[in-house]
This record gives C-alpha cells, sequence and structure tokens, in this order.
C-alpha cells in the first residue's frame, strides 16, 4: 500500500522555501543599492527615482538604463557611459555619488 503524503510538511517546506528566497532577494536588492551607490541617498529620494523608473513607458530610456546596468554588472563602467549627476573618475561601486545615474539602478 502507498504511503500517504503529507500535505502539511509538503506546504510548510513551500513556505519556507518561499520565505527563503524572498529574504535573498531583499539582501540582494540592499546590496545593489550600496553597491550602485544609491544608499547615499535618503529613502524618499530613492523611492521617487525608483517610482519614476517603473512609471517610465519611454522604451529608449529603458534601453539604455538596461545598457548601463549590464555594463555595471558586467564591470565595464566606462563603456556605461556618464550621466549629468555622475562623478568622472568614479569606480565600479560608487559610493561618492549623491544622485542615482540615470534615474534608475534598473528595473530588477
Amino acid at each position: 500500500m502507498r504511503k500517504p503524503r503529507d500535505y502539511d510538511a509538503e506546504l510548510k517546506a513551500l513556505t519556507d522555501k518561499a520565505r527563503q528566497l524572498k529574504s535573498r532577494k531583499q539582501s540582494q536588492l540592499g546590496e545593489l543599492v550600496m553597491a550602485t551607490g544609491a544608499d547615499g541617498l535618503s529613502a524618499e529620494a530613492l523611492a521617487g527615482a525608483l517610482l519614476d523608473a517603473v512609471a517610465t513607458t519611454d522604451s529608449a530610456k529603458q534601453e539604455a538604463w538596461r545598457k548601463r546596468g549590464a555594463a555595471f554588472f558586467s564591470g565595464k563602467r566606462g563603456e556605461a557611459g556618464h550621466s549629468a549627476g555622475d562623478k568622472p573618475g568614479g569606480g565600479a561601486t560608487g559610493h561618492d555619488r549623491a544622485s542615482p545615474a540615470g534615474g534608475s539602478p534598473g528595473a530588477a
């Protein structure tokens, strides 16, 4: 005879896995904010920049952000270009910047 499935245990395991994934995602987003130097912004300014990025429907702007983000992750900061708020010669972490580049670190 087959052993009955323990649905409660399976549900608990899936819930725990979902909680771990959510926690890891939040941690990685925090690391991204710090790596881009956006941790120097106030919470209100960062939230405003992200809300603006989410509301943007300009595909050219989104593509420029995507390319810049890809260059950031590949370590090719020089190829990503600089926007008006950037300081030239900044490293890959950019902790010395006071404003987000292009309005957002990218849509994640």
